[in-house]
Order: structure tokens, then C-alpha cells, then sequence
């Protein structure tokens, strides 16, 4: 919920940040001035912070990033995530004054400005990164410009006033309303159904790289226009909202399993998984987002350092295999989060399908999940063999 005036000024306007619980916190104007009301949350990446705004997950977020020094690399046209900038606001603590990188055509200020980003610079970002760790993800406003001047209750009314994240569905808003077509670059598999819920570039570049036609379908895709491609499998995207609030996608999938195709899935991806097969999911008090989560792959023993974004998560007993309370056969958690024991992944044990929490095409990020690519071609290339031999 954004109300922004796209222009520059020599010297930053004043700002300030409002939380729900009535905490402020004063700063500068930092790229379009107006008003933008979300849930505050924090990314902890040290780097990457285009490919953070241009990722569809962050939709009705107010992004904040912990590292102090933001801006100094610019934007360019090869690194964003997707068609645009998705962040409902940004904070940050220093910004940079000058751009430093050949490949950069504008600021990261510059660019805010243009797409009528509303964000805030020179508060201090440990402070209110401690704030929400203890008293969890809420919802914000930044009031910049003219706006930073209105009376303390009424700022604080618009932002309670704002939605909360529990319950929304926002996919409609982040995903593509035609479908789309990138060609494998491999040796070919097949045809690939991408259900958009706000799917990143580098993950359809990831999945054609693996010998997929992939067809980018949008988030209202029905059972008989995924089958009308003639799929080898289905994959679900990352993207943003409560996965309680998608029964919709949840009977796709599960039309999915029940025609015995492949099936991966990726963050809100593993969420609508778990769901299909009869789990329930839950908010995190203040979410994992960054690239330095660590992650254990129980099926190697391998601690992975990987790229999240989730606000939600699955609940499931950690150990052991369970049967599916859907009818779908046995089900185990696959990975595990290091740092809260939140559940990372799931695996079906007697259908094809199995999905992360994170994201493994990771960009900017680590390349330690990147395997996951490959496990799911080999996953539909033993499906296709096995109904050859039938």
C-alpha cells in the first residue's frame, strides 16, 4: 500500500518509521516521498540487495537489511530477479553516496525514485532488527516528505489500520497473466509447468538449464491447462503470502498428485505441499530471510548455506517417516533449519514429489543447494523410464 511523489531532492526530506506497537524511529528520505504501509521485516544478506527488491516474495513487506552499507554497486539490467521492483518500502541505515561498479547504469535512490518506492535511511537498523527478533514481524509505515508531519495517531492509525500478513492471498498480484515459454538449454526432457506464485528469473533459467521446456503458467492455471501441455511435471514457485490462504493451489496440487506426475516445489512451493498432503503451516515470529541460513540435508548429512525468504513453515515431526493424512503414502522432512529446527524441506516416499523451503537457484546468494536442479530432473528422467518399461 504504497502513496509515493517520484522526485529527488538535493537534501533528503525528513522520515520516520512507525511499527504497529507505536514505536517510531526518525531518519531520512530514502527514494520516492509519500507514505507505504507493510509487515517490517528484516533480510540479513551482506550483498545482493537488487536481486532482494526485485524478488516477488517480498510483496506487502517493508524490507529492511541489517547490513549497514547499501547502494554502493548501483542497479543494472542483468540482475534483477524479475519484471520489477516488488518491495512495498526499504530501509536502510547508510546509504551509499557514490556507485561504484562498471556494469551500474543507476542508483539504487534513482531507482526508487522511478518506481515510486518509498524508503527510509539513518535509523538505526540494529536497533529495530532486535525490536522485531524479539517482539516479531508487525506491521510498519514509512512516512516521508509532507507525510513524515502528520500527527503521531494518525500515522499510527493508518498502520493498524493496514492489513495483516495472516490471510492474505498474493499471488494474483506478483504473478504473470499469460503464459509463457522458455526453451530448454540441454538436452531436452520435456515440457515443464511453472505455476507462477512469483517465480524468479534464475530459477526458470536453472530449470531450462536442466532440459526443460518451461511454461510459466499464471497462479490460475487450472488441472486441464496444466495437462493440456502435456507435462513431464509440475513445478510450484516461491512467492508471497499465507499459504492457509491459497486452498485453491492446494487442489490444484493435489490434482497434481493425483495424476502421479513429478512434482518440486520451492518455498511457498513446500508450504502448498505440505498442505496437500494433509499438514498444517504457521507464521514464524519473525521469518528467515537472507543467504547465510544454514540448513542439514538429513538425506547426505550436509550442512548447506542457503538463500531464504519465508515468513511461514510446515509443521511436521522432524524424525522419522509419517503417512500422509491426505492418502498420499509415506511422507519424511528432508531438511531441517539449524538455527530454530523450523522444517526445510519435505519428501514423499511412495509418489514423486518433494519440495525445500529455500531457494537453490539462489541469486545473489550461496550455490550450495543448486543440487537440488539436478535431483529433480533425475527424479522425472526414472518417472519417464519407469513408464516407458510399463
Amino acid at each position: 500500500m504504497t502513496s509515493a511523489t517520484p522526485s529527488i531532492a538535493q537534501t533528503p526530506a525528513p522520515a520516520v518509521l512507525v511499527l504497529e506497537d507505536g514505536t517510531r524511529h526518525r531518519g531520512r528520505a530514502y527514494g520516492a516521498e509519500g507514505t507505504t504501509l507493510g509487515e517490517v521485516v528484516f533480510s540479513t544478506g551482506m550483498s545482493g540487495y537488487q536481486e532482494t527488491i526485485t524478488d516477488p516474495s517480498y510483496a506487502g513487506q517493508i524490507v529492511l537489511q541489517t547490513a549497514p552499507h547499501i547502494g554502493n554497486t548501483g542497479m543494472n539490467d542483468e540482475d534483477r530477479e524479475s519484471r520489477r521492483i516488488w518491495v512495498a518500502g526499504y530501509i536502510v541505515r547508510d546509504p551509499s553516496r557514490v556507485v561504484s561498479n562498471w556494469r551500474a547504469n543507476a542508483s539504487l535512490d534513482e531507482i526508487l525514485v522511478r518506481d515510486g518506492i518509498v524508503g527510509i535511511s539513518g535509523i538505526d537498523t540494529r536497533a529495530v532488527t532486535r525490536h522485531i527478533r524479539s517482539a516479531g514481524s508487525m506491521r510498519g509505515g514509512i512516512f516521508s516528505g509532507a507525510d513524515a508531519e502528520l500527527d503521531a495517531e494518525e500515522q499510527l492509525r493508518r498502520v493498524t489500520a493496514a492489513p495483516e500478513m495472516s490471510g492474505q492471498n498474493l499471488s494474483a498480484q506478483v504473478s504473470v497473466t499469460e503464459a509463457t515459454v522458455t526453451p530448454a538449454t540441454a538436452e531436452r526432457i520435456g515440457n515443464l509447468a511453472v505455476l507462477d506464485l512469483g517465480v524468479k528469473q534464475a530459477t526458470v533459467d536453472n530449470l531450462a538449464a536442466r532440459g526443460f521446456d518451461v511454461h510459466v503458467l499464471p497462479q490460475t492455471a487450472t488441472i486441464d491447462e496444466i495437462r493440456a501441455i502435456d507435462p513431464v511435471a509440475v513445478f510450484y514457485s516461491n512467492g508471497p503470502g499465507d499459504p492457509a490462504a491459497s486452498d485453491d493451489h492446494v487442489e490444484l496440487l493435489r490434482a497434481v498428485l493425483d495424476d502421479e506426475l513429478p512434482f518440486f516445489g520451492i518455498c511457498f512451493g513446500n508450504q502448498l505441499l505440505g498442505r496437500a498432503l494433509g499438514l498444517g503451516t504457521y507464521k514464524l515470529p519473525f521469518g528467515h530471510r537472507g543467504i547465510n541460513q544454514p540448513v542439514l540435508d538429513k538425506t547426505t548429512g550436509r550442512v548447506e548455506i542457503t538463500a531464504h525468504n519465508h515468513g511461514f513453515a510446515v509443521e511436521a515431526p522432524l524424525e522419522g517417516s509419517f503417512d500422509s493424512p491426505n492418502g498420499y503414502g509415506r511422507v519424511e522432512v528432508s531438511h531441517v533449519g539449524l538455527n530454530d529446527h523450523v522444517v526445510e524441506g519435505l519428501r514423499a516416499l511412495d509418489i514423486p514429489a518433494f519440495s525445500v523451503q529455500y531457494h537453490p537457484e539462489a541469486a545473489a546468494g550461496p550455490h550450495d543447494a543448486n543440487y537440488l536442479f539436478d535431483r529433480f530432473r533425475d527424479v522425472v528422467v526414472a518417472h519417464l523410464a519407469q513408464k516407458d518399461a510399463m
